[in-house]
Parts: structure tokens; C-alpha cells; sequence
């Protein structure tokens, strides 16, 4: 897509700082990172976020992360890491091409995690039916009532 910052970034028209690339997927240090190492993973394939690449780009790129957290971890002398990806405007997604951040992350090092609006027993009994019912439309398949587990 020729307006779009993370396929030029691919072609070669804007620099990064490359950590990992391969046939289908690029990994770069983030320009402006939350923490040392902070670390874009995207497929090669132009894709506005995860909900519009394929499969097969998806694992592709899970497949790198797997490989290249546990090293940039290392590296930085981080005590864990983060792995998100913001999706729309309203979460902070300001690159509309599918990528996942790699965050490093210390003890202490003062990142809250988001804030928590509770639910009660029953309101989120509530909101797992009607999301079963919307998914089981959509997908054929769907949580039986009574279990807590799902297989899509």
C-alpha cells in the first residue's frame, strides 16, 4: 500500500533498525520505544490489523515473536515482556498495518497495566451468552452452556 508507513518500511523507502526478516514477516526495533528493545513484528502482507490479514500471515508472525521474544529479553536483561497489538484509533492503533509490539518489561519499572471495571458473577454470565450466541453465529461454533471452555 503505498501510503502506508510499515510497507515502505518493507520496500526499503524508510530506514529501520531490522532485527529479524524472513520471506513473509519483518521485525524492527520501534522508533519510539516504551522500553529499550521495544520490538514491531509485521507480516510483509499489507493488512490494516489482525482482523484483516490471513491465517497464515498471523502464525507466521506469532511464529517470530515466539522465536524473537525470549532473545530480546535476554539481550535487554528484562525481567518478562509484553506482546499486544492495538487495534482502531480508540486503542492507540496509529499504524493501520497488522503488527505486534514485543515490550520489554522489569520489576518496577512503574508501566501500569490497564485498569479493571469488575464484573459481577452474573454480568459476565450474561455477556458470555449473547457473545456466544453472536459468535456461534458467525463461526458455527461456540461454547456449550455449563462448560468454560471454547473450542473455535
Amino acid at each position: 500500500m503505498s501510503d502506508c508507513l510499515f510497507c515502505k518500511i518493507i520496500e526499503g523507502e524508510i530506514p529501520s533498525s531490522k532485527v529479524y526478516e524472513d520471506e513473509h514477516v519483518l521485525a524492527f526495533l520501534d522508533i519510539n520505544p516504551v522500553k529499550a528493545g521495544h520490538t514491531l513484528v509485521i507480516p510483509k502482507a499489507h493488512g490494516a490489523d489482525l482482523t484483516e490479514s490471513s491465517e497464515k500471515d498471523l502464525r507466521r508472525v506469532m511464529t517470530v515473536v515466539k522465536q524473537i521474544a525470549p532473545t530480546i529479553k535476554s539481550v535487554v536483561k528484562a525481567d518478562g515482556f509484553n506482546v499486544t497489538s492495538n487495534i482502531g484509533t480508540a486503542a492507540g492503533q496509529s499504524v493501520f498495518h497488522t503488527h505486534l509490539h514485543i515490550i520489554p518489561r522489569y520489576e518496577g519499572d512503574g508501566l501500569a497495566a490497564w485498569p479493571h471495571d469488575g464484573a459481577t458473577d452474573e454480568e459476565r454470565t450474561a455477556l458470555a451468552e449473547k457473545l456466544c450466541g453472536k459468535i456461534k453465529r458467525t463461526s458455527n461454533t461456540c461454547c456449550k452452556r455449563g462448560e468454560n471452555k471454547c473450542s473455535l
